[in-house]
């Protein structure tokens, strides 16, 4: 019997928990991990309580023309590393040295917190276009990688 990698593991559970988005335009995961445990996960959707993109049929982004990496601040969406982070806060779980498992890598706003809060390590599925967050997370010391399955699928 042949087992998936850590890797595999739990980016699967990144992808599955983008499916919960309510985003209209990317639809995005997150799990962070320490020690091969699950601490929490997150996708990208609106605040608690408040109405999401997919219930209102709107993306201010979208409808100005934004292009992706640019003007993240627009997006009504708290996103999936931050939903993440966020959950661990709220429970008094620590994120510090866990590693961040990520559909898409994350954006200058989210590398910031991702910074702030501890995480080592991040393993992203599709590379999100932001010079900014590439250059923080080179200055971080944050080890970065690009996941490839053992299946050669992307």
């Amino acid at each position: 019997m042949e087992r998936i990698s850590w890797d595999e593991y739990f980016m699967s559970m990144a992808e599955l928990a983008s499916k919960r988005s309510t985003c209209l335009r990317r639809q995005v995961g997150a799990v962070i991990v320490k020690e091969h445990q699950v601490l929490s996960t997150g996708y990208n959707g609106a605040p608690k309580g408040l109405p999401n993109c997919c219930d209102i049929n709107s993306c201010l982004r979208r409808e100005l023309g934004i292009p992706s990496g640019e003007r993240q601040e627009l997006c009504r969406a708290v996103h999936a590393e931050n939903n993440a982070i966020t959950q661990c806060a709220v429970n008094g779980v620590s994120c510090k040295g866990g590693t961040l498992y990520v559909t898409a890598s994350p954006c200058t706003m989210c590398t910031k917190q991702i910074i702030n809060a501890g995480i080592t390590r991040i393993v992203a599925k599709r590379i999100y276009p932001d010079e900014m967050s590439k250059q923080l997370l080179k200055d971080s010391g944050i080890l970065f990688e690009v996941y490839e399955d053992n299946t050669g699928k992307m």
